[in-house]
């Protein structure tokens, strides 16, 4: 048969079947003859229908001969192999109870009906098999059974990347009146502790890590179980104002007893001081004397803004981003669609038809700030491919280069040394041996005595394989200037015994800027306090340069203010789906960025899981680039893997659109009635 007279064929079947209203009889029917009938008529329908033709494409034997039961009134039926012969459903009475083994008999929630096609005259009659015939029946009534909605969600810890633990959700959703596990989503996180923090300290954050996960699975397990069964899982929108509000309540439920110990304490002090007003009289005197000097002392020795205390992460919070995260992959299931497509759907309400995916940021070098090597201003050296390659191709190149640096490493002696280290004849000593191990950012760590020597090393590096830094390969450097500062003198240390202040900063980030203008990108170039220095850098770089706040951007939570970016001038955000933060929240965050010429980077936590969510998160949100580490470690080159894969397909169906590289004149929005100093933003409850 031609398509052209299939096509016709099929116009003609669903008018007819339309015009008899084949589904609200037989649905009528089905309520009429079973009263305990199954929750999802057609839902039933479409499993049994399946299961049957399953058993007569591989041979098994059907009980009771072969009988699925129908309700016994005569309702056409759409013909599978749509020629002009129409199939009706005979009614033939049941002679009996038909149990089937593990099912319940005739009237319960589980029934069979019995089909029977029979043809309206001779040589006439449809000449698929039985099993063909059951199989279009049930993607007839497929149509009209009820959407999956969710009826259980699950909590377990798991491991992450590192060792730690961490917090995996498992959605279940009801389809065609069956239970069935959909998907399911591990959380990263992002540790707040440095490197050179104490013992006692990092054990500390390893028992509040602990107790957030174990009250996540709880939450997970019994609150948000009970709150967001039966609910559409595509409903993302209405899943996350729920969990938001579960949040909000349980931060308000804290605070309450935070207040109520606050008042026990307060009370236990004024009754140590009833029983004894003349020696606390006596001790109180002198310390306000002393805190006197001591302020006069501070204003004098540390002008600079101290540092925002740390963030406090709720017990639990990890159940917020696990759950919205496990249901937005479920939305994606459901719609058959890949999640980043899913994502992109609900950003802009439609489908794109084109899709421009992130650049990677690929880290090759990690440089400890504790290590032995003088450089302290580098944190990472990252790698970003030209946008006229595409990712498979750079991806290439980068492992390329990460070889031959550590061909370099294990050489030492051959590494270009700076003129500066050779006036002072200190051959790279510090080089040597520098190449340790993996970190866990699946990248080389190593450590340099200046700035000059690492960047001479990567230009020699690519020289080697007929590579030229600025064209066929870009750098980007995580400065991490919130580990550098020295309260004590109120400067940034850059290198061992070298330190400059906020201002000076700016003048080094120009020259350096100015002297490897291959490098287009700065992560945390200042702290987040350094606003005044911040709008400084930008305005002198902001051309030439992306100036991205990382850490300096605080978290998610406290990012978004009447829809804008508490922060002070630059050119991005590195937004990271940790603790509370849901889908909802980055979508909204993206669409303030990219609102106001901001751009959006998704980074990877440095606790990273093996679920791969985040690449089509950023995909889907449209984000300018991608953080993701190095190309070593498991949980790492699995997001890697999955990109290449997102861009294997886009190209197949020619929905791939080039990446630009552009950059902000902050020069130019400075102008009066410009926004200058104040950033778009991301948010969380």
């Amino acid at each position: 048969m031609e398509a052209g007279e299939r096509r016709r064929l099929q116009r003609e079947a669903a008018e007819y079947y339309r015009g008899l209203r084949v589904p609200e009889r037989m649905e009528d029917a089905l309520n009429a003859l079973f009263p305990l009938h199954p929750q999802d008529l057609y839902g039933e329908l479409v499993a049994r229908g399946g299961e049957a033709a399953g058993r007569e494409r591989s041979g098994l034997s059907w009980p009771r001969g072969g009988a699925v039961w129908v309700p016994a009134v005569p309702v056409p039926l759409p013909c599978p192999c749509l020629c002009r012969a129409r199939a009706f459903a005979v009614p033939v009475p049941p002679p009996g109870p038909c149990p089937q083994p593990g099912r319940a008999a005739r009237g319960s929630a589980s029934v069979w009906w019995q089909f029977s096609a029979l043809s309206p005259g001779p040589g006439k009659h449809c000449r698929g098999s039985v099993f063909v015939a059951l199989g279009g029946w049930a993607n007839y009534f497929s149509r009209f059974s009820k959407a999956p909605v969710i009826c259980k969600l699950l909590g377990r810890k798991v491991i992450d990347g590192v060792g730690e633990p961490t917090l995996e959700v498992e959605i279940y959703c009801t389809v065609k009146n069956y239970e069935k596990r959909i998907c399911s989503s591990v959380m990263a996180t992002h540790s707040q502790i440095p490197e050179n923090a104490l013992p006692e300290t990092i054990e500390a954050d390893e028992r509040e890590r602990n107790d957030s996960v174990y009250t996540a699975v709880e939450w997970v397990s019994e609150s948000l179980n009970t709150m967001l069964r039966d609910l559409d899982p595509t409903d993302q929108c209405q899943a996350d104002k729920m969990l938001g509000e579960y949040f909000a309540n349980k931060v308000e439920e804290k605070k309450e007893i935070e207040k109520q110990e606050k008042e026990i304490r307060e009370e236990e002090e004024s009754a140590k001081v009833t029983t004894s007003p003349a020696s606390c009289r006596s001790a109180v005197t002198p310390k306000q004397k002393k805190g006197r000097k001591s302020g006069k002392k501070v204003s004098e020795d540390a002008p600079i803004s101290p540092a925002e205390p740390a963030e406090p992460v709720l017990c639990g919070s990890l159940a917020i981003g696990g759950a919205s995260l496990a249901i937005a992959k479920a939305g994606a299931t459901i719609s058959r669609v890949p999640l980043y497509l899913h994502t992109a759907l609900l950003k802009h309400k439609e489908r794109p038809k084109e899709i421009t995916l992130p650049l990677p940021m690929v880290t090759v070098l990690y440089c400890e700030k504790n290590s032995p090597a003088k450089l302290k201003l580098v944190k990472e050296v990252m790698l970003i491919p030209p946008v006229e390659l595409s990712l498979q191709q750079g991806i290439e190149i980068v492992q390329e280069i990460q070889k031959e640096m550590t061909r370099k490493m294990e050489s030492p002696g051959k590494t270009p040394v700076s003129r500066a280290d050779s006036r002072r004849g200190k051959a790279q000593k510090a080089q040597q041996g520098s190449l340790k191990r993996i970190s866990h950012l699946g990248c080389l760590i190593t450590g340099y005595d200046s700035l000059e020597q690492l960047l001479l090393q990567m230009q020699a590096a690519c020289n080697n394989l007929g590579l030229e830094l600025g064209t066929d390969m870009y750098l980007a450097i995580n400065c991490a200037a919130h580990e550098l500062m020295d309260y004590d003198k109120g400067k940034y240390k850059i290198l061992t015994g070298t330190f400059r202040s906020p201002d000076e900063m700016v003048a080094m980030y120009v020259e350096m800027i100015k002297n490897f203008p291959f490098i287009i990108a700065l992560i945390d170039p200042l702290r987040k306090e350094d606003r005044e220095q911040w709008s400084s850098i930008c305005r002198a770089l902001g051309s030439k340069c992306f100036l991205i706040a990382e850490d300096a951007a605080t978290q998610i939570s406290k990012l978004k203010t009447d829809q804008n970016i508490d922060i002070a001038m630059c050119s991005g955000v590195v937004l990271k789906y940790i603790n509370q933060t849901t889908v909802s929240d980055l979508i909204e965050l993206t669409g303030i960025l990219d609102g106001q010429r901001h751009i959006s980077i998704l980074g990877s936590p440095d606790r990273e899981s093996s679920d791969e969510s985040l690449v089509d998160l950023a995909v889907g949100l449209g984000a300018r680039f991608l953080k993701l580490g190095g190309l070593c470690r498991g949980e790492r080159v699995a997001k890697y893997n999955r990109l290449l894969a997102i861009e294997e397909e886009l190209a197949a169906n020619g929905a791939l659109r080039k990446a630009k590289l552009e950059f902000v004149d902050f020069a130019e929005e400075s102008q009066p009635g410009q926004l200058a100093d104040v950033l778009p933003a991301p948010e969380q409850d």
